[in-house]
């Protein structure tokens, strides 16, 4: 005989199913308490039950006096890695969209050439573009290209597809460094839509293809919906598992 599932778990499948299908989108209000109490005909401490599970997982934020709401989403991403925002929005159920807001060949000036350790005068392509989740901004990107190294980069559509993801597709690369830092949101506030002063975590990367510099990027995100995670192994333990 099958067991009848807890209807707390009914509740929080049905509230989940409406937020993954898009029905409930971020920063909307889920039904309160009393309204999923008169709905599913139980008691408050059921209803705070499912609630719980739901905060806990990261979909929702619960506010005292104001109710819950749908959070935005939330990305975990090894600092060790290439990450393709794409696929890792994707991967979690959420619509990703793209909005490039820049586009332009010229030769590197020095601060350019600087980010890149190239020689002034080198003709980049300079990109700028805000990654969507859930038609919200999500990310502000600015990459500069290096042409010498990646020339078809030239005639890529980067309305339609991410910059870092045809990188990742289409060069391949042999290092890459990643400095994390934690800034105020600044000039990418307006394309975030924050405060200026909203606390953000800042990705910059480099790769190169042996010494031949390939892209910088500079990525912007809201310090509320993403981190970054890595994973390791002590020495010992590499050698175990890859036995040498």
């Amino acid at each position: 005989m099958t067991q009848k599932r807890p209807l707390y778990q009914a509740i929080r499948s049905a509230i989940e199913g409406r937020i993954m299908s898009g029905a409930l989108r971020p920063g909307d209000r889920i039904p309160f308490e009393h309204e999923l109490m008169a709905e599913y005909g139980c008691s408050r401490m059921t209803v705070n039950k499912a609630l719980s599970a739901l905060a806990s997982a990261g979909l929702i934020a619960r506010q005292r006096r104001r109710g819950s709401f749908v959070t935005r989403p939330r990305i975990h991403m090894a600092a060790l890695q290439i990450p393709d925002i794409r696929e890792e929005i994707e991967k979690r159920g959420h619509v990703y969209g793209l909005r490039l807001v820049g586009r332009s060949v010229h030769p590197a000036n020095s601060a350019e050439a600087g980010l890149l350790r190239l020689p002034a005068g080198r003709e980049l392509l300079a990109l700028r573009c805000v990654h969507l989740a859930d038609r919200r901004p999500y990310a502000v990107e600015a990459r500069l290209i290096n042409l010498a190294a990646v020339p078809e980069a030239r005639e890529a559509d980067f309305a339609a597809t991410p910059p870092g993801s045809w990188l990742l597709a289409h060069v391949p690369w042999t290092e890459a460094e990643h400095r994390i830092t934690a800034a105020a949101a600044g000039d990418a506030a307006g394309l975030l839509d924050l405060g200026a002063d909203r606390p953000c975590l800042v990705l910059e990367r480099w790769t190169w293809r042996e010494a031949e510099a390939i892209t910088y990027v500079r990525t912007v995100f809201d310090g509320e919906s993403f981190d970054l995670t890595a994973r390791f192994a002590s020495q010992g333990a590499r050698e175990q598992v890859f036995g040498g």
